[in-house]
């Protein structure tokens, strides 16, 4: 399956060429059509999609990794131009999230869930397909569903919440999945934000298809939070791992991302907007 993936939102722009936001979003281009996978924070998605000249009409299908603002905020502006088309997700990408952060010694409540409701997003043209499963969505695209949590090293975000039943809860994540495309040239892992652990989902990856070779691995990561010693150890975990490239955004965090260019060389790349991957 030939396949071109381009990074549309992203914190960072690279190439001069586009705009940036806290979010991520990837066009996804492959023999069987276009699909999107996250829409950003939703201020960039339309003006980078005009000017890296990627048609959102064109899309069969959107796929989101989670419900958080950042990753769903332009699903309006997609829809707008998208008209009906599937979008898939787990049953609770419409969980209410919080995130409470610490400045000094003062903590903020903050909204960071997804900002419309379903009604709203359903009468702009949105399916929603949910699934909490392993599944193939099109031939050669999958949906990891549902992570296991056994790397002991990789944690939850202790800032992240959820409120479920009037009670505010540590957000597990349930929701967090991942896209794989299988190609002629080994697997395309695409992350949203890896909330599930990058190691956890690789290994459960591994386990559903029955493929260890990945061609790529690309997306956020949710690294910046973690203790300098559980870095080292997911990047440990990653050697033992056959990936002919990574390529991390978003929430991974620049000492991360040095870390990660050191160890792979190479191998490397920040995916900011107007990224390219292609084979």
């Amino acid at each position: 399956m030939n396949t071109r993936i381009t990074i549309l939102c992203e914190n960072l722009v690279g190439r001069l060429v586009g705009s940036g936001e806290h979010g991520f979003s990837a066009f996804i281009e492959t023999d069987n059509g276009n699909y999107l996978f996250d829409t950003g924070s939703g201020r960039s998605i339309v003006p980078n999609s005009l000017t890296l000249n990627k048609d959102l009409k064109s899309i069969r299908k959107i796929f989101l990794s989670h419900g958080h603002y950042d990753h769903t905020g332009g699903l309006p502006e997609v829809l707008k131009m998208s008209g009906k088309v599937d979008v898939h997700g787990h049953p609770h990408v419409f969980l209410d999230r919080i995130a409470l952060l610490k400045e000094d010694d003062k903590e903020t409540k903050r909204y960071v869930g997804i900002p419309y409701k379903k009604v709203y997003l359903e009468s702009l043209g949105a399916n929603f397909v949910f699934n909490s499963t392993f599944m193939e969505v099109e031939r050669g695209i999958f949906l990891t569903g549902e992570v296991p949590r056994k790397a002991s090293f990789e944690k939850p975000d202790s800032r992240l919440f959820s409120e479920i039943g009037g009670k505010t809860v540590q957000d597990i994540f349930l929701d967090d999945q991942s896209l794989i495309l299988d190609t002629e040239k080994g697997l395309i892992l695409i992350l949203g934000c890896a909330h599930s652990g990058m190691i956890n989902i690789i290994n459960h990856v591994i386990n559903k298809t029955g493929k260890e070779k990945f061609y790529a691995i690309l997306g956020g990561t949710h690294l910046d939070f973690l203790t300098p010693e559980q870095l080292e150890e997911s990047i440990r975990a990653l050697k033992q791992i056959e990936i002919g490239k990574i390529g991390v955004s978003h929430c991974t965090g620049m000492r991360a991302a040095f870390r990660f260019h050191q160890e792979f060389g190479d191998r490397f790349f920040y995916g900011c907007v107007g990224s390219v991957l292609e084979i």
